[in-house]
């Protein structure tokens, strides 16, 4: 179907230093997206130091080379700015909003922490107290905590970097050193490690001068190789169950490993489309079929990677389905309704009609998601720093609009029991 297109200018040049930057002009707004990409994220902490990259995160705001502890909130926010960072399976981001007359005071207050934060003794115990209370508060004292994006993955998984919790053991973060922190930020926190991106009011001269300003003499260090990740795909069917004495009510999530999201886009592009026909709306298969119809489900959801971000993240990686169920709901048989969807998706097929109001809602989301400049900035930051491809973001919205009923066949038909890994939640402690 057609699908309407974005045509956001896309500039790109990388510094001697081997910073790479990506700048997104729009002089519609006097508003600017400033984002900071590092290719180091959960799948690349070292074993017995589970959570570290997270931790690393939290590290980063508490002061840099020229700037005590605080003083990167003060200028922002003192400017107008929001902020904030997050870490993800593959990359750490650092970001901000700001009006466009503030925009070299951000690339000052990145290009200072690039060169090195403050890793204290006393930073470092301030902050392990900070995640173990994040997760106490979202996951361990929270109802269906870590489920499933915690919880699933070692259940489909067998090796350390794809298996482990992301957030981190207690034991761990607690036994974390000064050391260790100086160590992660050499290897991982280089400029050939990072992407810079700015999006929103900018004079593509004046910002390259900027830049270069502030990150041309940030010491060069190369990116460390990259392990690869990948696992063999499942034969047999697992499943797990947990007891959560937090959780009211049964819960389910599946997960099936899909194509590499970066070496083969095309194979990987229909199940992320599929996921959206079976779950996105009243209209979709398994909204209509498990909820409104047989009423074995109160609330279901679909989507490609664990922490939901399915143009985010490299291989491997894996489509979702979760369910909540209603008091004394069976868990089996709602997995077994939706293999029966899958099935009959698979063999039967979708008309244009169905495929296309999927396309289209699809699209205004990814529209919508890079519309602010702070959205731009991220999303270009990540597709240059995973594929070298900023000028991606203006191609999804038709690249998703070109997947076929087929393709949406054949991966249904690919999403079979034998290759499902499952992980049930018992509610009440199992009482």
């Amino acid at each position: 179907m057609k699908i309407p297109a974005t045509k956001y200018p896309v500039e790109r040049f990388t510094l001697d230093n081997g910073l790479r930057v990506v700048l997104a002009p729009d002089r519609s707004a006097p508003v600017v997206g400033v984002a900071v990409v590092y290719d180091v994220g959960i799948r690349s902490e070292p074993e017995g130091r589970t959570g570290f990259a997270h931790l690393f995160e939290h590290l980063m705001f508490q002061g840099s080379e020229n700037l005590e502890k605080l003083a990167h909130f003060r200028h922002v926010q003192g400017a107008g700015g929001t902020f904030n960072g997050s870490t993800h399976l593959d990359y750490t981001d650092y970001f901000e909003t700001l009006p466009s007359g503030a925009l070299e005071r951000a690339l000052f207050l990145e290009a200072d922490r690039m060169r090195g934060p403050r890793l204290t003794e006393e930073n470092l115990r301030n902050q392990v107290d900070v995640v173990k209370e994040e997760i106490r508060v979202n996951v361990l004292n929270r109802p269906y905590g870590g489920f499933p994006w915690l919880k699933l993955p070692p259940v489909m998984f067998d090796t350390f970097p794809n298996a482990h919790d992301g957030y981190g053991s207690f034991e761990d973060l607690e036994s974390a050193t000064v050391a260790d922190a100086a160590e992660f930020f050499s290897r991982y926190y280089a400029c050939g490690n990072a992407v810079l991106s700015v999006a929103g009011d900018l004079d593509v001269a004046e910002a390259t001068e900027m830049i270069k300003r502030h990150f041309g003499d940030v010491p060069a260090r190369p990116a460390p190789a990259r392990p690869d990740f990948d696992e063999p795909d499942l034969t047999s069917e697992r499943r797990e169950s947990y007891a959560d004495r937090l959780a009211p009510l049964p819960a389910v999530a599946a997960a099936w490993r899909v194509p590499d999201p970066i070496e083969d886009f095309a194979g990987y592009l229909p199940y992320v489309v599929l996921a959206e026909v079976l779950t996105d709306g009243d209209a979709s298969r398994l909204v209509e079929r498990l909820v409104l119809r047989d009423r074995t489900v109160t609330s279901l959801g679909g989507y490609l990677g664990f922490m939901g971000e399915p143009f985010e993240v490299r291989n491997p990686t894996a489509a979702l389905l979760q369910f909540h169920l209603p008091p004394g709901g069976d868990v089996d048989k709602v997995l077994r309704t939706a293999d029966e969807e899958l099935e009959r998706l698979a063999s039967d097929g979708l008309d244009a009609a169905e495929l296309g109001r999927v396309q289209a809602r699809m699209a205004t989301h990814l529209l919508r998601e890079t519309d602010a400049v702070l959205g731009r900035a991220l999303r270009i930051a990540v597709l240059e720093e995973q594929r070298g491809e900023p000028e991606l973001i203006n191609e999804l919205p038709r690249l998703i609009g070109e997947v076929t009923a087929a393709q949406i066949q054949a991966a249904a038909a690919a999403l079979t029991p034998q290759r499902r890994a499952s992980i049930e939640v018992i509610p009440g402690g199992g009482q």
